[in-house]
């Protein structure tokens, strides 16, 4: 007695005949219904658009050492820098410290970049023990990083032995601020006193750094950074002295 194949339902169709193998039913590509979308591939670099710029990051820090930043930008910059410490504080001290803080987070960051700029570019990188040396480091290849030129001069006090000072007659920092005159004691260098004194931390040579306003009639931007040393980078130079 034969039985007769029943009729599909109406809302289901049949996907494949009894003739196809168990493998070809559970393949993807032999139903037109049924597929697996693809993997998205997965690629590690990006090819730029044409024209767009590289992004900061790709650049060789060694191909930066030379570029240079608008000034009025800088100026504009640290203006509003200034503007937004004062209004969250309560004196000028107050001011001068927060600004200090900030150019010691810059001067972190400035001796790490100058310290593998250093690496790479000689064969036997030299870190300074001493501190005069340090000093000169400082006085030109950090004013030459952060300000474009060297500082003009440096002093070492005649009466305190462990005070020494960095004068900048031109500031660029403060080139384009008017300080009122309820506030003429105030030295938007702090900003600089505080990269003086990552770096010198940086090096192993713990002090104190401030910033003074020392105009002259030549100079009326004139600007003394004081260094004060600790007792024991002190003591540690006469040991090297020996």
């Amino acid at each position: 007695m034969s039985y007769a194949q029943p009729a599909p339902h109406p809302r289901f169709s049949v996907l494949s005949n009894s003739s196809l193998s168990s493998g070809e039913h559970l393949s993807p590509a032999s139903s037109s219904r049924f597929s697996l979308p693809s993997a998205p591939s997965i690629t590690t670099t990006s090819t730029p658009k044409p024209g767009a710029r590289p992004n900061i990051y790709d650049r060789p820090l060694n191909k930066t050492r030379t570029a240079e930043v608008s000034s009025a930008a800088f100026a504009f910059l640290f203006s509003e820098i200034v503007q937004y410490t004062q209004k969250r504080v309560s004196g000028i001290n107050d001011l001068e410290r927060r600004l200090n803080t900030l150019g010691y987070r810059i001067g972190t960051r400035v001796l790490e970049l100058m310290a593998w700029r250093n690496e790479s570019a000689s064969k036997a990188p030299k870190r300074e023990t001493r501190f005069l040396p340090a000093l000169m480091s400082i006085h030109t290849h950090v004013w030459r990083a952060v300000f474009g030129k060297a500082a003009d001069a440096i002093e070492k006090s005649v009466e305190n032995a462990d005070e020494y000072m960095i004068i900048d007659n031109d500031p660029p920092i403060t080139r384009n601020i008017s300080v009122p005159r309820d506030m003429s004691s105030l030295s938007c260098s702090s900003f600089t006193a505080g990269i003086v004194e990552a770096v010198l931390d940086g090096l192993g040579f713990s002090a104190r750094v401030t910033a003074h306003n020392t105009p002259t009639d030549q100079y009326p931007n004139r600007t003394t950074i004081l260094i004060k040393l600790e007792k024991s980078v002190l003591e540690r130079e006469e040991a090297l002295k020996t």
